[in-house]
């Protein structure tokens, strides 16, 4: 597949569940993007479908929900074939909950695509915690994980499927996106910016 240079971030639409999650995340996103680095960007969120062709073009997608995530067969041969060769999807659980609806058919799909145990846990030294920032203890913990929702734990992991000794396939079951669904003008009240790790997540899928 030939990317252009230019990071957009893409999400994935799907006919199962709820994909239109947290938008108010991507702009942020994009905004500590531009804040922070120097990389090409198109200024908008772009919607794709996950079953037609545009996914082809786009180097990294993204992709969450809280609900039944069940792929068509399109869906299905597309996002198989995009990650075998090059593509990066960041899959986070809206649920924060590692037994959730969302999280347990994600899961499913995912060996069903790719064989039992594909999605496997990172080490908290992989080079995805210093693509840019560096976060020593692995993934920063987020303010859903312990809010009495979700599991009451804080998952001190990511999962992801690796192929040609890549992520391919990012999995977080932190709720990222809900942690970093604000306006992005609100960043300055914050002690730390917490989208410094989605400033790695991106720089990490564009190979930088």
């Amino acid at each position: 597949m030939a990317f252009s240079s230019k990071f957009t971030f893409t999400r994935l639409s799907y006919h199962s569940g709820d994909w239109d999650t947290d938008q108010r995340m991507p702009v942020n996103i994009l905004n500590s993007l531009l804040e922070y680095t120097t990389i090409p960007l198109d200024p908008k969120e772009k919607v794709i479908q996950l079953s037609g062709n545009d996914i082809f073009a786009s180097p990294f997608c993204y992709i969450s929900g809280h609900k039944l995530v069940q792929f068509d067969a399109a869906e299905r041969a597309n996002f198989k074939k995009y990650v075998q060769n090059g593509g990066f999807v960041f899959a986070d659980d809206c649920n924060h909950d590692i037994d959730g609806l969302f999280a347990k058919s994600f899961e499913a799909q995912m060996a069903a695509l790719f064989g039992p145990g594909a999605l496997k846990k990172i080490p908290n030294n992989h080079e995805l915690y210093r693509s840019f920032f560096t976060f020593e203890k692995g993934p920063p913990t987020t303010s859903f994980e312990l809010n009495g929702w979700g599991d009451d734990l804080v998952h001190d992991y990511l999962k992801a499927i690796i192929i040609n000794g890549r992520i391919a396939v990012l999995y977080s079951n932190k709720d990222y996106g809900c942690e970093w669904d604000y306006d992005f003008r609100n960043k300055r009240f914050l002690a730390e910016d917490n989208t410094k790790f989605g400033v790695n997540i991106v720089l990490y899928a564009m190979g930088s």
